[in-house]
This record gives C-alpha cells, sequence and structure tokens, in this order.
C-alpha cells in the first residue's frame, strides 16, 4: 500500500532522518516509536507531502487516499456537531448552507424576486442531489453515534463538549472521507481513561491500516501489529505489538553483544601472536599472513549504546508520621457542578496512590487542596501533623516556571550555595549541557520544560510527592526512568496519570473518583481493573436478578388479579 525507501530528511539544524525502510499494508497497525526528536512526526508529514525527504522515496498508488489525524484537533467552537462534520464535504456543504438559508430569503421576497429564489432553490436542490447530499447526510446521521454522540447531541455547540469529544469529532471527520490509510499523531494525548479504551475499541473495530505516534505504551501495547523504531535516524522494524517490540530488541542487542564480544576476543588472540612473532625468522610468514586475514575480516559493531539518558534518583525521604494526608467529610463544587460530596481518604506513610477518573472530575482539583492552594467548600483536607514535607509538580510546566529564567538559574536561585559545577551536574543527569543551560525557560520545549522541574523537585528532601500529569512531554525513554526513580522512593506519591502503563509501573493503590466519592482499590492497576470487570459482572447480574423478581411480581399480581376476577365473577352468579 505505501512503503519509504532509504528516506532521509536533513534540516539546518542537523540530520533527523537517514535511512528510514519500512511499508505498510492492508490490515496494519503501525507503531512509530523513538525519543523525542526522532522524526516520527516528521515521517508523518512526508508521508502526507507536507514535507519532501532529502532523499529516498514514499512510493505510493495513485489515488491512495489518507487522512491525518494531527495533535491539534480542528473544530471550530462556534458550529454545531452537525455543521462540523458537514465541513468534510466542502461542496455540498455549500449547496446545504444556502438551501437552508432560501426559506428565510423568500419570507422577505417581493413577488418578482420570489419567483427567481424558486428557480434557484430548483438548482440548488437538483445540484445537492447530484452530490449525493442526502447520502452524505445519512453518514453523518450515521457515524454521531458511532462516535459516541446522542441524537439531541447533533445541534450542541463544539465549544460546549471537552476536548476528549472533541477528539471524536476530529476522529469523525476524517473516517467520513473514507480513508485508504490513517496517520495518527498523539491521539490520546490530554484524554481521560475512559475516552482513551473508547478510542482503542472503535480503532480495533476499523479494517483502514493505520500507523500510530504515541508515548502511550498500553495504547501501542493493545493496537499495533508492527512496532517501527527510528533510532539515530535508522528505522527498525519488529513484528507485534509494544512488548513484542521490547522483548526482541532486547534479545537482538544480546545476540549482537555476544557476537561482539566473541569476535573481540578472537581477533585479540590473533592480534597477539601476529605481535608477537611479526619479527620471528621462522615463523613472520605466518603472522604477516594472519594480518593480511585480521585486514579483511567484516567486524561486528558494538550495539547501540542505550539513549535512554535521563538517570536520577530522589534523595532520600525524610521519616513522616503514619498519616500523611487525611481527608474529612469533603464537599466541594464549581458552580452546578458537585465533585465531591461527602468524600473521606487518609493516605498512609509509603504510599503510591493514582488518582483515575474522567476528565472534570476533579484530580487536579483534589490535589490542589492537598498543597493547600484551594479550599474547600465543606469538611477538611489536611496534611499530616508530623514531619511531612510535600514537592508538587504542577499539571501546567508552563505556570509553574519562571519563563525569564534561564536554565541554571532556574535550579541555581533555589540552592544559592551550591557550586555551578554542581548545578551543571544535576542539569547534566536531566540532558542539559552546553550552552543549553543559558537558555531561557520560554525558549524550551514541553518535554525540556518538564524535565527541568524534575530536576527542581531533587533539590530539596521531600515525602510527599505530589505529581499532576508529570509524563505529560516526557518521551518513553524520560517515562521509564521516571517509574524506576519512583520505584526506588521510599516516600509517598500521589499521582494524577492518564498513562495506564505508567500507573500500573508505579502505583500500589488507586483511588477512583466517582459520583462525589473517593473510592479506594487497595492494589496496583491490573487489580482495578480486575475489580471493575467484577463489579460491572456483579451489576449485570443484579440487573438480571431485579429484571426477573419484577417479572414474578408481576406475574404474581395478575395472577391475584385473575384470581380476584374470578371471585368476582362466583359472587356475581
Amino acid at each position: 500500500m505505501l512503503r519509504l525507501e532509504h528516506v532521509s530528511k536533513i534540516y539546518p539544524t542537523g540530520e533527523v532522518l537517514k535511512d528510514v525502510n519500512w511499508e505498510v499494508k492492508s490490515g496494519d497497525r503501525i507503531g512509530l516509536v523513538g525519543v523525542n526528536g526522532a522524526g516520527k512526526s516528521t515521517q508523518l508529514r512526508i508521508i502526507t507531502g507536507e514535507v519532501e525527504p532529502t532523499s529516498g522515496a514514499v512510493v505510493r498508488p495513485n489515488g491512495l487516499h489518507i487522512a491525518y489525524l494531527t495533535q491539534e484537533f480542528e473544530v471550530d467552537p462556534s458550529r454545531t456537531v452537525r455543521e462540523e462534520f458537514w465541513t468534510v464535504f466542502e461542496a455540498a456543504n455549500g449547496v446545504q448552507q444556502a438551501l437552508t438559508q432560501m426559506p428565510h430569503r423568500m419570507e422577505q421576497a417581493d413577488p418578482d424576486e420570489l419567483e427567481k429564489l424558486i428557480t434557484q432553490m430548483d438548482r440548488l436542490q437538483r445540484q445537492f442531489e447530484a452530490l449525493d447530499g442526502y447520502g452524505l447526510e445519512a453518514r453523518i446521521e450515521k457515524i454521531l453515534p458511532e462516535m459516541g454522540f446522542a441524537p439531541e447531541d447533533g445541534d450542541r455547540l463544539v465549544s460546549a463538549f471537552s476536548g476528549g469529544w472533541q477528539m471524536r469529532m476530529s476522529l469523525g471527520k476524517i473516517l467520513l472521507q473514507a480513508p485508504d490509510l490513517l496517520l495518527l499523531d498523539e491521539p490520546t494525548n490530554h484524554l481521560d481513561l475512559e475516552t482513551i479504551e473508547w478510542l482503542e475499541t472503535y480503532l480495533k473495530s476499523l479494517n483502514t491500516p493505520m500507523v500510530i505516534v504515541s508515548h502511550d505504551r498500553e495504547f501501542l501495547d493493545r493496537l499495533c501489529t508492527q512496532i517501527v523504531e527510528t533510532e539515530r535516524g535508522v528505522s527498525t522494524t519488529y513484528l507485534g505489538n509494544y512488548s513484542a517490540y521490547l522483548t526482541q530488541k532486547a534479545e537482538n542487542q544480546a545476540a549482537q553483544l555476544s557476537t561482539y564480544e566473541r569476535q573481540q576476543k578472537e581477533l585479540e588472540k590473533q592480534q597477539a601472536f601476529v605481535d608477537r612473532f611479526r619479527a620471528s625468522a621462522t615463523r613472520s610468514t605466518q603472522a604477516k599472513s594472519r594480518e593480511k586475514q585480521l585486514s579483511k575480516i567484516e567486524l561486528v559493531e558494538a550495539p547501540d549504546a542505550d539513549l535512554r539518558g535521563l538517570r536520577f534518583k530522589f534523595p532520600p525521604a525524610p521519616r513522616s508520621g503514619r498519616e500523611v494526608v487525611e481527608i474529612k467529610d469533603l464537599s466541594h463544587m464549581y458552580d452546578e457542578k458537585i465533585l465531591f460530596l461527602g468524600a473521606e481518604l487518609l493516605i498512609e506513610r509509603g504510599d503510591r496512590i493514582a488518582f483515575v477518573g474522567p476528565n472534570g472530575s476533579g484530580k487536579s482539583t483534589l490535589l490542589r487542596m492537598i498543597t493547600g492552594s484551594e479550599q474547600p467548600v465543606e469538611g477538611s483536607v489536611s496534611l499530616g501533623k508530623h514531619n511531612v514535607i510535600p514537592s508538587y509538580f504542577e499539571q501546567n510546566q508552563a505556570e509553574a516556571l519562571d519563563l525569564e529564567k534561564t536554565v541554571m538559574s532556574t535550579l541555581h536561585d533555589e540552592v544559592p550555595d551550591w557550586k555551578d559545577v554542581e548545578v551543571r551536574s544535576l542539569l547534566g543527569q536531566f540532558l542539559f549541557s552546553g550552552e543549553v543551560v543559558f537558555k531561557p525557560v520560554k525558549a524550551l520545549s514541553g518535554g525540556e520544560k518538564a524535565r527541568l522541574a524534575l530536576a527542581r523537585m531533587l533539590l530539596r528532601p521531600a515525602n510527599l510527592l505530589i505529581l499532576d500529569e508529570p509524563t505529560n512531554h516526557l518521551d518513553i525513554p524520560a517515562k521509564e526512568m521516571l517509574e524506576e526513580a519512583l520505584q526506588h522512593y521510599d516516600g509517598t506519591v500521589l499521582i494524577v496519570s492518564h498513562d495506564r502503563y505508567f500507573i500500573s509501573q508505579v502505583a500500589t493503590k488507586i483511588v477512583e473518583l466517582r459520583e462525589g466519592e473517593l473510592r479506594l482499590y487497595r492494589g496496583d492497576y491490573h487489580y482495578y481493573q480486575a475489580k471493575l470487570t467484577e463489579e460491572k459482572e456483579q451489576a449485570r447480574l443484579s440487573a438480571i436478578a431485579a429484571e426477573k423478581a419484577a417479572k414474578a411480581a408481576e406475574k404474581r399480581q395478575k395472577q391475584r388479579q385473575k384470581e380476584q376476577s374470578r371471585k368476582a365473577a362466583r359472587k356475581a352468579t
């Protein structure tokens, strides 16, 4: 269907892609992975033709229709949902808009103008039919419920829906175009867990081949049939999902390292022989022969060093009391929206808790109340009384960091007694080196700001880490390092994250925000999922039992009514 052959891309700032070779065939769901800056989104733009490769080619059949879901969902907040879907069909949409305005224009028209408008309306209707307008209308009505919209949602404004629902609109608009190939660039960004799971299920149901750029490892695991990794500008294809890729890559690296080490030992042995007997009167000819053979050997390269450069540990946590945070009879609301209603929770020393729930359920609000930056309407949210030292990672790092400071001063101002070399050493652990340390914060990318904020958290020991979406903007290697650091941290950790893989690696307890309550699950994310499945099954069985009981009661009632009717009939006779 589509193939990239020896594609390279060189920008003025350097070479991004060196030798990229991979293909997508019917039925493939390919995940593109690699560190930030590896050229994943560049490959998508090369496929669409938005960017020209420096060398190489993209081979595709004529007429291949490619649809591209970008990181920014392209919707107009002032339109209704139905109008937004109609924009896909530009010509038919223009005719339909003109037809919609006709009744009003005809009401205002004088007799002479009315006759012209009737003729014009007839022409527009024929044009609408020629563009299969009524068929397009039916397709829009069909896709609305497929995307999860209720019938009445079609007339609501786009602005009334969350980012997750706007993603559904963008996806629906793309699918209305009946693409041959679907490109998805970070489709799960800023979506809540429920919407991510819906998206997974929906994409699995499609027969359309797709290429996915994502840092969501669980998403890649559940969807992908192949993984294409771009490392140092070169692509490698692995069959299977993300977990299979990790296994294959580790096996390949281990095999390559073993072959490399065996060859090096043999080369050292042969070189030692050459060095020893080169000047020998009796064996110099043999030594020279071996030296010539050595020069012809094809050398096995050592496996690439691990690109996961970000390595750090949180400082040892000062010991706190057993009770770290206590939430009692918490009620909180915004306008008419109730977030919490009599919620209770006790967080204890050493807990690693992930708070989960749909967008808007109050997860970030709860973290702000724990830090004291927001006060509850009723009830209390209080830190423990014995030596609780919190450290807060805000979701929006643009607000948390001083944009006018440099990278260096952001840290140095927090620890003025540190020497420059000490600050630079810590920044080096977070991949800030050379002149980059003197860049202003406002010039940093989202991922760089996230790394700088994490580095700042290491400056002062804390025993309560409060992390609101800490993996936003981090690539997969950086996420893995953060996971490892949290796994070895001996304090208490509170996390809000939409990254299920991250939660499963870090959290030992789950708190779900549901119907104003804080529901504690005393296990990891997989335990939580199993309990949810169990709860749903119990609810299903209870509903069946209730339905049976209702039918039995109805049957008994009818029997009583029949009996009463018979008795009444006997009395009447």
